[in-house]
């Protein structure tokens, strides 16, 4: 805990030269409760500061029920107050209208309250059991929002998703119609443990998915192969499906992520659909300024607009995917049924839960299917619409969605929509079953957040964060790789004092730390002013500096015969496959880091 407290130090005291306030008893007070609580008051209860720190700019006041707990001096707590009186009046909590200081000011705030809020470290077992819990609840819930779905909601959401996505959904159903869409596995764990190339050598292929994509077809390199018995198939019944599984992987501290783990032959399926339907979005007139799949900086611009403006606001959904409902899906794509058919045989429908076995699946697909992030943003995209609607009373048609281009945004969970319709689609959202995160939703403020940009009043206030335990040993690679990116990511940041610090840190671990540019594979710091080679390769005279590499080590995972085969076909694109790939093959079991000779740029 020294070292944590010892960069929080540092931290605090540029933040508080660059706010000319002294942070001398903020600090004392951050020990004594570290002290007493441990490291949960870094990861839970000082983010809340900042999270209450979000809600008084959204209100515009500091009023009684934020910043409970802490002493107050007039209506400002005392802690950090050196900070939040330069954002709010002391006496009457009202905003200050100073948006260059108060930027500052806020930065400060969240970049000191903010910096532990996502370490990954594991929950306790209560916690993790609360959260597997509330999955179940969930679940539950989308059943009963199920019921709630009336005539007029049904036909709504299929004629505004024609609207919308109607040339995409066409497409990809006339895709999947002639069989030109192709499969892939995607390079996570599945629920039948195979791994690399073993997913090549599946056998098992439910009936759901023969009717559209028979095993024969696409998990043989040939038809004469999958007749001739080389491997046998082993097709399933929907009885016997093998479910989901359910686990959790560090989030914060105060709750796990939920993830289901899919089987080989499910994931492999809907890579193939997700792979047209994307393509299918970014080649359509409107849909491709709507929805946003690899590039969230578009999301980002539109929260600065809306910070600046206070035309746009931003909202974020709180169990997104797991609140969006298959029934959703089915009507949505109603109208066209090979789509339709393609997504329902490629969704798993039943999940092994620890603690609660095998239970049937209500939603759609949860985080871990490889369909779920395109289709829940098509779902979120047209419930915007639909309040959009309202708001307007007529219904949308194609020709109105141009004058949305720019205003209207769905990437994931994060949405971009005009504050004149923020109420109305909050209402159509929460109406269809899904949950508005009221404390991460902006639009009264000159505070916005999407993406993982912050901004106020059009400036960035995004802060930086810890993500692992520093590191003590050069056998501690995962914090070392993150705690050099934390160094670089806070030395453009301009917090010169815990970067100096870090340096020392890294230096004792590395023993060699050179200076590179952000281009280099080296582990190694960003400085604008001090790139130095150390030697130059004579073979093709590169600049290098010694220095520690990143080695993975890709798992002994061989391949041969028909399925090598088949992945020569399924390969995308013309760079040839990589060197070694039929021996090796999967997610590193391993990473380490090498010293070497690395190039500076």
């Amino acid at each position: 805990m020294k070292s944590q407290l010892v960069l929080l130090q540092s931290i605090l005291r540029e933040a508080g030269s660059r706010c000319c306030t002294s942070t001398t008893r903020d600090m004392e007070y951050i020990t004594r409760r570290v002290e007493s609580e441990g490291i949960s008051y870094l990861t839970i209860s000082l983010p809340q500061f900042g999270k209450d720190l979000l809600k008084a700019l959204d209100k515009g006041k500091v009023d009684s029920t934020l910043f409970q707990g802490y002493r107050k001096r007039g209506c400002l707590p005392t802690f950090m107050s050196g900070f939040t009186s330069l954002i709010f009046d002391t006496k009457d909590g009202l905003l200050i209208n100073n948006s260059i200081l108060s930027s500052t000011a806020i930065h400060s705030v969240l970049q000191v309250s903010q910096l532990y809020s996502k370490v990954n470290l594991p929950c306790s077992d209560a916690r993790v059991k609360a959260a597997i819990d509330k999955y179940v609840d969930c679940e539950q819930a989308v059943n009963v929002n199920d019921t709630k779905l009336t005539l007029q909601m049904v036909s709504d959401l299929s004629r505004v998703g024609h609207v919308l996505l109607g040339d995409v959904f066409s497409r990809t159903a006339t895709a999947i119609f002639d069989g030109s869409i192709i499969p892939k596995h995607g390079p996570g764990a599945t629920a039948d443990k195979l791994r690399g190339n073993k997913k090549f050598y599946q056998h098992e292929w439910p009936d759901r998915l023969e009717n559209l994509f028979p095993a024969g077809e696409w998990i043989f390199s040939s038809w004469s192969h999958f007749l001739s018995g080389i491997r046998t198939v082993n097709y399933l019944d929907p009885g016997a499906e093998r479910p989901v599984r359910v686990i959790t992987v560090p989030k914060t501290l105060k709750t796990p992520r939920i993830i289901a783990v899919e089987p080989t032959c499910m994931q492999y399926a809907q890579q193939a659909i997700m792979e047209e339907f994307v393509k299918n979005v970014e080649r359509d007139d409107y849909a491709r300024h709507f929805l946003g799949f690899d590039d969230q900086e578009p999301n980002q611009l539109l929260a600065k607009e809306g910070s600046l403006m206070g035309t746009l606001a931003t909202l974020d959904l709180s169990e997104a995917s797991d609140r969006v409902s298959n029934q959703h899906v089915l009507f949505l794509t109603a109208d066209y049924p090979y789509l339709s058919a393609g997504l329902q045989a490629t969704r798993s429908t039943k999940a092994d839960v620890p603690g609660h076995g095998i239970i049937s699946l209500a939603k759609f697909a949860s985080m871990g299917s490889a369909l779920c992030f395109p289709i829940e943003a098509s779902v979120f995209l047209t419930l915007i619409f639909i309040g959009i609607e309202k708001v307007l009373n007529k219904p949308i048609s194609r020709r109105d969605l141009s004058s949305f281009v720019g205003k209207v945004r769905v990437y994931g969970d994060d949405i971009v929509v005009p504050v004149e319709f923020v109420h109305s689609v909050i209402e159509t959202l929460e109406a269809f079953g899904l949950k508005v995160n009221q404390d991460k939703s902006f639009w009264t403020g000159k505070f916005r957040e999407s993406c993982g940009k912050e901004y106020y009043d059009g400036s960035d206030v995004s802060i930086v964060k810890v993500r692992q335990m520093f590191p003590t040993s050069r056998k501690d690679v995962p914090e070392i790789v993150s705690t050099v990116s934390l160094r670089n990511q806070l030395y453009h940041a301009g917090f010169s004092e815990a970067v100096a610090w870090l340096d020392s840190m890294l230096t004792s671990v590395l023993g060699h730390f050179p200076v590179v540019f952000p281009t280099s594979p080296a582990l190694g710091r960003h400085d604008w002013t001090g790139h130095k080679p150390e030697k130059t390769c004579p073979f093709t005279q590169i600049p290098l500096v010694r220095g520690y590499a990143i080695r993975e080590v890709i798992p002994i995972n061989s391949i041969e015969d028909d399925p090598a085969l088949l992945k020569y076909f399924l390969k995308r694109g013309s760079k040839p496959l990589a060197n070694g790939h039929m021996e090796r093959s999967g997610r590193p079991q391993a990473v380490n880091i090498k010293l070497g000779w690395i190039p500076l740029y």
